[in-house]
């Protein structure tokens, strides 16, 4: 038996190929030397696993740069094609599932309205409607697929079974779900690996990854669409309190006694600056406007001058930047980013305003060492963001493959 705290032999293996893996996918392509001189691990070890990750099929040749005299230095990449990934956006309005290949890069997507209701069974069609449309447009069989990343609204309970994401519980009251067990849900329509969250913490990690967060270790991602919500990232890792629902940012109070908001409450953030909140404030909405076309509407006609739409949003601007050094003072953080579909259309027009906002709000010492900018990966964020959770599981395993995914590498 192991002594407890020591590592085995295939612990180190599994730790060697996780580094690897990790240096090739974000920093690739690399030579074996660059890899050796970044990890820090021997000439041999990083032979030994690249020739085994070049036999799994993980990495791949992908030519070659000219070394000091001697013969030309092969550079070696992440596999693009040898899994997919799954990401999918369940938002207020829509759901979203998109299909990635293991460099990220969008292959397929499918859209699906959400109206008025929210039932998770319904839903969890939705999501298996649109993993079957997405699959056969690329022409990518399940089982070729790593797993599925899941950004859902409102706190997520983690599974901690034999099939964790099975065992997933959601509870998100703005869309009425108290205790859902949707993991199980969705596990009855496909058998492969969930991985589920909430949706501004899988924003918050694409951020980080690949966004305007890359390169900060402290920092907070905003996500503005219909509601509000937040990732708080701490040291590099993204913090989530006692039951993981840390972040829930949009229901922090702005207005005592204000008005009412979808979660039950009054006077929260998300009240009076979500997307929703702000088409329904406006007084030239036109009834059975979508969303989307209601907030445009909004900021066309503010841009033209007109007084309530410059009113409404230079409100917005001042909660949002008061919101904002809220966040300033309590964690201190090196960079805020605002993303979300509402917060990229708004943003240039609000972006001045929130920033004067905060300066005037939070504490001058640490609102000089923040920044505050926009995202700049698009509206679908989400979805990558839920792609990158199976992606992680991938990478911290040293490039493990589920059981279904063995078999078809071995072929």
């Amino acid at each position: 038996m192991t002594p407890r705290g020591k590592q085995t032999v295939r612990d180190l293996r599994r730790s060697s190929r996780s580094t690897l893996l990790r240096h090739l996918y974000f920093h690739g392509p690399l030579s074996r030397q660059e890899l050796g001189t970044a990890t820090g691990l021997s000439a041999g070890s990083v032979s030994n696993v690249t020739g085994e990750l070049l036999t799994d099929g993980l990495i791949e040749e992908c030519g070659s740069v000219e070394s000091d005299g001697g013969r030309p230095r092969i550079l070696l990449r992440v596999t693009p094609g040898q899994a997919h990934l799954v990401g999918i956006d369940i938002g207020e309005t829509q759901v979203r599932v998109t299909l990635f290949d293991l460099a990220l890069t969008e292959l397929a997507s499918a859209d699906q309205p959400l109206l008025a209701a929210h039932d998770p069974e319904r839903v969890v069609r939705m999501i298996a409607s649109g993993l079957d449309q997405v699959l056969a447009a690329a022409g990518v069989p399940a089982e070729n697929v790593l797993g599925i990343g899941i950004g859902v609204p409102g706190v997520v309970e983690q599974g901690t079974g034999a099939d964790p994401g099975a065992d997933v519980v959601v509870h998100g009251q703005t869309f009425d779900w108290d205790a859902v067990p949707f993991g199980r849900l969705l596990r009855e329509h496909t058998p492969l690996p969930l991985y589920v969250d909430n949706g501004a913490k899988t924003l918050g990690q694409a951020e980080m990854w690949f966004g305007a967060g890359r390169g900060s270790r402290h920092a907070v991602v905003a996500l503005f669409g219909s509601g509000v919500g937040a990732c708080v990232i701490a040291d590099g890792a993204r913090f989530r309190g006692a039951s993981s629902s840390a972040g829930e940012w949009g229901h922090t109070k702005v207005h005592v006694g204000g008005r009412p908001c979808r979660c039950g409450s009054r006077g929260c953030l998300e009240a009076y600056v979500g997307a929703e909140a702000l088409v329904e404030r406006w007084d030239g909405t036109v009834p059975g406007t979508s969303e989307k076309a209601g907030l445009a509407a909004l900021l066309r006609a503010a841009e033209e001058g007109r007084p309530s739409a410059v009113a409404l949003l230079d409100e917005a601007a001042e909660l949002l930047g008061a919101a904002i050094a809220d966040l300033v003072n309590l964690f201190n953080p090196e960079r805020i980013v605002i993303g979300g579909w509402a917060g990229l259309l708004l943003g240039p027009r609000m972006l001045p305003a929130i920033d004067e906002a905060a300066t005037r709000y939070a504490l001058s010492y640490p609102r000089s060492r923040t920044t505050i900018t926009l995202s700049d990966l698009g509206p679908d964020a989400v979805t990558l963001g839920a792609a990158t959770l199976p992606l992680t599981h991938f990478l911290d395993s040293g490039g493990e493959m589920p059981d279904h995914l063995a078999t078809v590498a071995a072929l």
